[in-house]
């Protein structure tokens, strides 16, 4: 049974996110604990709110944090790479608690049916005008990734989430999954839904002919007679992890040496507060605010990490605050800074759970989202089936969802073996919940939905394993380029992340025989770049298979077995829970 609101902040009375050690950085935000989650003290004289990767998820929803986000060499043990009782601890956290729900998997189940649902955006508009009434001039962030990772942003074209973000009251925003609506599509909204509402910056997109900039680079706000720059980083691997067709003008890259000379330009006409609006995922901000100089703080998205803290980079300029919000509409994050003398002097942090139950929906909100949905209603809440397991997407390696769709992809296509994207978008189901066509399209909502049928070499099948789990586990962030490690059906293999490139994977099976280099296998997947798969022969969106599969089942999913990597090298990594 979910808590009543009195029960709940009687519960929050001894919560408390402990504050960082670090001269005038220290004791951050603990004052506020025992004042309630929500009953933030104004601090300062500006104030910036930040969601990232909230994935089309209008309605409150249930969603598992990870198990396993291994850092690799330097990063190992240290944040986004820590989760259970390792992220708790580092950020004094005490366990069993609702913000431990949050950040966490500990005991997911349990506590999800004790504290309910998060996110919607209708009790996210709540706390977003609570926030912005209790500080004047605030602005709201939006890192992206918002329209797309439902049916509805599908079906209209991104149109629900454009209508829902300007009636939120989003100030700014960059792009990632934005750009998959193709060039054209993305230049209407920006051009037309946007104008005079919404700033969407990237200074890292430019022209592939003339090097033009594609948006604008930052905009210059004046909040409470403070001038903030603030600067935005779209994803940098868009071509790569995703169609290159569907950005074919565009070029795109981490461009280090551009956004210091749009730090410098908006220092020089007086700024006298920097921030990124980044979409890199956060080891690369982590590594981006050791090298450029004059930004106070990085507003980070696309790895989903809900990080608690603000973590200090120091760089040639002095500290740079890399932060990241989270996913699917489950966290709000709020930075009060005190700006004396033309810089920052200190500030606050605090990472908001959005827990449904404890948030009255928006009334003007929740309309437009009972309005946007009503054409597709009845088609959204077919029932599939029943699942016994949870399902989840979310960590390095296969998730139960990920795993279910491997399991329906080799049953429907005649495959030996399945590879599956490594998205870490998708909501998550309880024990008992009916599986409707809405909860399964939140899995599969791409604009490039087509299931494939390839025959593959065993030394082909260790190429694309080698080249996923370098760009997950490479040293340096700059070259991992966005995702989590291919999701593995059939096949089972053991990886060592730290080994080098090339040298990985290892001991590959199928059925209990090892992968012989040149026999050739079926391997069925989905999501493919290539513009020429939407034009294949027979050619299916992969949810048509999906749903064919969990029709077949007799009304009800038995729980999955999640095949996982067997790991070598890891053994202690706090990146992993017991």
């Amino acid at each position: 049974m979910n808590l009543s609101r009195r029960e709940f902040l009687n519960v929050m009375a001894s919560a408390s996110v402990a504050g960082m050690a670090l001269g005038r950085y220290a004791d951050a935000d603990a004052a506020t604990a025992e004042q309630g989650l929500y009953d933030l003290p104004r601090f300062g004289n500006v104030s910036l709110l930040h969601m990232t990767d909230c994935h089309a998820q209008l309605k409150p929803i249930y969603f598992r944090e990870p198990s396993v986000n291994l850092g690799i060499g330097s990063m190992r043990g240290q944040l986004p790479h820590l989760v259970g009782e390792q992220l708790l601890k580092a950020a004094g956290i005490p366990a069993g608690g609702p913000l431990s729900h949050a950040y966490t998997c500990l005991d997911f189940e349990k506590a999800a049916r004790r504290y309910g649902k998060v996110g919607g955006f209708a009790h996210l508009a709540t706390l977003v005008k609570r926030m912005k009434a209790s500080r004047p001039g605030a602005l709201l962030l939006d890192g992206g990734d918002t329209w797309q990772g439902s049916a509805t942003s599908l079906w209209t074209n991104a149109q629900d989430m454009v209508d829902a973000c300007k009636l939120l009251g989003v100030d700014v925003m960059t792009g990632h999954w934005e750009f998959t609506y193709g060039m054209d599509r993305v230049m209407e909204i920006v051009q037309k839904d946007f104008k005079d509402k919404i700033d969407f910056v990237a200074q890292n997109v430019k022209t592939n002919d003339f090097g033009d900039p594609v948006f604008k680079p930052y905009t210059l706000r004046n909040i409470n007679g403070v001038p903030v720059a603030i600067i935005g980083q779209a994803f940098p691997y868009t071509p790569i992890a995703n169609p290159r067709y569907m950005v074919a003008d565009w070029g795109f890259g981490i461009q280090d040496e551009n956004l210091q000379k749009m730090v410098d330009e908006a220092r020089g006409k007086g700024a006298q507060l920097v921030v990124v609006l980044s979409h890199n995922g956060m080891d690369v901000d982590l590594k981006m605010a050791s090298r450029v100089r004059g930004v106070d703080v990085i507003f980070g998205g696309h790895t989903h990490d809900g990080v608690p803290v603000a973590i200090p980079v120091k760089n040639a300029g002095g500290t740079t605050l890399v932060t990241n919000a989270g996913s699917n509409g489950k966290f709000l994050a709020v930075m009060d800074f005190d700006v004396k003398d033309g810089k920052m002097a200190d500030f606050r942090y605090r990472l908001l759970p959005v827990f449904a139950n404890q948030l009255a929906p928006d009334a003007e909100m929740q309309a437009l989202i009972d309005r946007v949905r009503a054409p597709y209603e009845a088609k959204l809440s077919e029932k599939l089936a029943v699942t016994d397991g949870l399902l989840f997407r979310r960590g390095n390696f296969n998730g139960s969802w990920d795993q279910l769709i491997c399991d329906a992809l080799m049953d429907t296509q005649g495959a030996e073996i399945a590879f599956s994207p490594g998205f870490r978008w998708g909501t998550t189901l309880l024990p008992g919940d009916t599986i409707t066509r809405e909860l399964m399209m939140d899995q599969l909502a791409i604009t490039y939905p087509y299931a494939t049928l390839t025959e593959m070499s065993g030394a082909t099948i260790k190429t694309v394993l080698e080249d996923v789990a370098d760009n997950l586990f490479n040293p340096d962030p700059y070259y991992q380029q966005g995702g989590d490690m291919v999701r593995v059906g059939g096949l089972s293999y053991a990886m060592n992340p730290g080994a080098a490139m090339g040298q990985r994977i290892s001991d590959m099976r199928l059925r209990g025989k090892l992968i012989e280099a040149d026999k050739t296998y079926k391997v069925a997947g989905w999501a493919p770049v290539a513009e020429s798969a939407k034009t294949a022969p027979g050619v299916k969106p992969v949810w048509e298979h999906v749903e064919a599969w969990l029709k077949s089942q007799g009304g009800r999913v038995k729980p999955r077995h999640i095949n996982t990597p067997s790991l070598t090298g890891m053994q202690g990594n706090p990146g992993m829970t017991a």
